[in-house]
């Protein structure tokens, strides 16, 4: 049997892969301009509200791996883990939705408590 990769799973492999590099500009071009994420410190909403959302994190990641991204044409996950300055190991999983190619939802999963112990603000 010969496995496809659907629109979004490339779509969100891309995203997830280039802010994990630290590369937030090209991260930020996979988005819809009604982007919407929930996570665990907030609803951020629109590209520039992401972006601080997202920038503070990326810039201080020390090493990064994409463990999987499953995905179809409408939906994926991405599972990531990071070494930054408060937490080796730190783990996250972002549930993507894209429509007319662009993602216009992210639900982000990860555990606030290793910043707040390390005395970070978790309310980018």
């Amino acid at each position: 049997m010969t496995a496809t990769i659907g629109t979004a799973q490339k779509i969100a492999d891309e995203f997830v892969r280039s802010w994990l590099a630290s590369d937030v500009e090209k991260a930020l071009a996979f988005l819809a301009d009604d982007i919407v994420c929930e996570a665990p410190n907030g609803r951020f909403e629109g590209p520039d509200r992401y972006r601080r959302f997202l920038e503070p994190f990326a810039s201080t990641i020390i090493s990064a791996t994409v463990i999987d991204v499953l995905g179809n044409d409408t939906h994926a996950a991405t599972v990531y883990t990071t070494d930054v300055p408060f937490a080796k190991d730190f783990r996250g999983i972002d549930y993507i939705t894209v429509k007319d190619g662009k993602i216009n939802r992210i639900t982000s999963v990860f555990d606030l408590s290793p910043m707040i112990q390390a005395g970070g603000n978790p309310q980018h």
